[in-house]
Order: structure tokens, then C-alpha cells, then sequence
């Protein structure tokens, strides 16, 4: 396995999606692109996996030794990857259907997972110049107006156009802020969320550019019912974490990686502030795909 130290693995990681990002705003800029759905009828575009050839690219190249599952790659079963110990996980465009109406509110995604949870989550958003990022024991950042390589303090893997981020703080009976999908209809929330509180609605595209306003304190929950798989939390789960919120299965238990055969979430919740009492707030609910 890979012995290249962790800070290199999470410039790697930056620069890799960075990269990947300048392919997606060619097809971007352009309108130039073809969109299907794919079996799940989930749509997927040319550039999705133009995406997808660029990562894979640069981390097998850079990383060899390290195996890599994607969206965009064929299924790899539980027997071949059970005894993973670090993998690379990538969404090449969280947000494809925002890609596709122009909104601007998408990302590329890119985790690392060790031993079952993800150490560096990586989560590039080319149109809106921003890159969240994180690493266990690191801490997670903000960086704006990121384009190119990472030109920043390489020990520490920290941008010096980066600022670290966090959860908002919670006093009670203020107000809790739920991040919502621009197309989300509003009734459907109030099946999970509980009326002895008030919520404020913030809308915006992409699973998770969610769970990063979340981590950046402009959302304080996030609730998601319906497909995704472990590609579209990997990363936003590292950067919400370091943080200092969380994601959790919608059963209030943690999320699992690489643990079953298929690689589909069940619902689950991105919550913010710890000290909100979230089992009072939302109301369990299991699905699990």
C-alpha cells in the first residue's frame, strides 16, 4: 500500500479535482454536451465522464497503488474491495442535473477512506470558484477564488487562500436553518421535521454543497430522502465532521462505507451544531435502498 504521507495525499486530492473542474467548465461554458440516463435514471453527461477519465488519470498515475471507486466505473464487488484498507471515492459531478439547468450548484468530489471512513474529503464547485476541503485532525476550509494548483504551506496541506470553517453556533429557541434542493417542495419537509420548532429554508443545488454550507455555518441541517450513494457523502462527510457537525443514517446511527455489497445510501441526515438536540428536532424514518 501507498506510503506517501498525508499531506501529499491531500494536495493530491486538491489538485486532482481542481483539475477535473477546468474539464467540467469547457462542456460548461460551452453548452456543449450530451445528457442520457443511466439505469437508475439518474442522468449523466459527457461531462461527467470526462471528469471521471481526469481523475482516474491523475490517481492511478500519482497513486498506484491505491484502489479508486466511482460513479462512473463499473461495480466493484464487496469480495474484491471488503479488505481495502484506503481508497480513493469519487462523485465526478455531485450535481449533475444542476449541471445540466444551468445553476451552477455543482461539485466534484473526491474522498479518501481509510479503514471504513473517510479521512481527506475534497469537494471542488468550478463554477462558483470554491473548494472545501478537509483531513482528520486537520480541520476543514473554505477556499475561494481557487483555481490551478494548491500554492499554499505544503506540510500542512493548508492554502494560504483558505480559512477554516465550522458549524454555527446554537443558542436556544433560535431559529434552525435547513438546507433544502432548489426544486424541493416544502410540505415534504414538515413529514421529518418536528413543529415545536421554526425553521428558515435555504435553497440550493448539489447533495453536497449542502453538507458544505452546513460546515460553513450558513445551514444547520440537511435532510435527504431519496437515492445517493457513498460517493455523494465520502468527502462532505470528512469536511462536516472536521467541522464539527455530522452525517448519520435517518435512524440516527452512523453511516457505514465499503461494508455492503451495494454501495447505495440509505437516507440520511447532515447536521450541523451538536448541541441542538437533533432527535427532538427531526423525526426518524427508515429507507434504506
Amino acid at each position: 500500500m501507498s506510503s506517501i504521507s498525508d499531506e501529499r495525499l491531500l494536495n493530491i486530492a486538491l489538485d486532482s479535482a481542481k483539475k477535473a473542474g477546468i474539464e467540467v467548465m469547457k462542456y460548461y461554458r460551452d453548452k456543449n454536451f450530451t445528457a442520457e440516463l443511466k439505469e437508475d435514471e439518474s442522468p449523466v453527461t459527457c461531462a461527467d465522464i470526462a471528469a471521471n477519465d481526469i481523475l482516474m488519470d491523475q490517481l492511478r498515475t500519482l497513486t498506484p497503488d491505491i484502489p479508486i471507486i466511482s460513479e462512473e466505473v463499473g461495480a466493484v464487488s464487496l469480495a474484491q474491495r471488503k479488505n481495502w484498507s484506503k481508497y480513493w471515492l469519487l462523485d465526478p459531478i455531485d450535481g449533475t442535473g444542476e449541471f445540466i439547468i444551468g445553476s451552477g450548484d455543482f461539485a466534484v468530489n473526491i474522498a479518501l477512506v481509510e479503514n471504513g471512513w473517510p479521512s481527506i474529503g475534497v469537494i471542488h464547485a468550478p463554477d462558483h470558484h470554491l473548494t472545501y476541503y478537509a483531513q482528520t485532525h486537520l480541520g476543514a476550509f473554505k477556499e475561494c477564488n481557487a483555481q490551478g494548483n494548491v500554492q499554499g504551506n505544503a506540510q500542512k496541506g493548508i492554502s494560504q487562500s483558505s480559512h477554516q470553517i465550522h458549524v454555527a453556533d446554537y443558542q436556544d429557541n433560535r431559529r434552525i436553518k435547513v438546507a433544502i434542493s432548489r426544486r424541493q417542495q416544502l410540505h415534504l419537509m414538515g413529514q421529518y421535521l418536528n413543529d415545536d420548532y421554526d425553521y428558515d429554508y435555504v435553497a440550493l443545488g448539489s447533495c453536497s454543497l449542502k453538507n458544505c454550507l452546513i460546515a460553513e455555518g450558513g445551514a444547520d441541517c440537511y435532510i435527504r430522502v431519496g437515492v445517493t450513494g457513498e460517493w455523494d457523502t465520502g468527502a462532505s462527510q470528512c469536511i462536516l465532521e472536521q467541522a464539527g457537525g455530522t452525517i448519520i443514517n435517518s435512524e440516527f446511527n452512523p453511516m457505514t462505507y465499503n461494508k455492503r455489497e451495494s454501495l447505495l445510501n440509505p437516507d440520511f441526515l447532515s447536521l450541523g451544531n451538536q448541541n441542538i438536540h437533533w432527535k427532538d428536532v427531526i423525526k426518524a424514518h427508515r429507507k434504506v435502498y
